[in-house]
């Protein structure tokens, strides 16, 4: 009877485990939004405990005499951070998606993901 009770529980943790793979990659591959802002790439940095992340912040609304808005944003791919740290302090178009809904800081802080990166001239 205990190899029994071992055998459901070793059952519900594999099921548990696949469950919540699944739904990590559902929410990692559809995206809730996507689209594009424009600003001034202010900061670029790596950050985290355990899991190590590039995360970023635009400044949008550059007005003289107006403090501007600030968007918080992650990056996933190693060659966008070096073109991110090419266009640091630049005029920049960032293309982003938008993933609600995941459930640890490990993939990124923010739930919006830069792919593109386009300087402005």
């Amino acid at each position: 009877m205990k190899a029994k009770g071992w055998s459901i529980v070793g059952i519900l943790l594999l099921a548990t485990a696949f469950l919540f793979g699944l739904y990590l990659w559902i929410v990692l591959s559809w995206n809730y939004s996507d689209g594009e802002r424009a600003g001034i790439l202010q900061k670029l940095s790596r950050k985290g405990w355990i899991c190590k992340t590039h995360e970023g912040e635009l400044a949008i609304s550059i007005v003289p005499g107006v403090t501007p808005v600030i968007w918080d944003f992650s990056v996933r791919d190693e060659s966008q951070v070096r073109e991110l740290e090419a266009a640091l302090g630049k005029r920049v178009v960032l293309h982003y998606t938008e993933h609600r809904g995941v459930p640890t800081t490990c993939f990124g802080e923010t739930s919006y993901f830069v792919d593109r990166v386009r300087v402005m001239q």
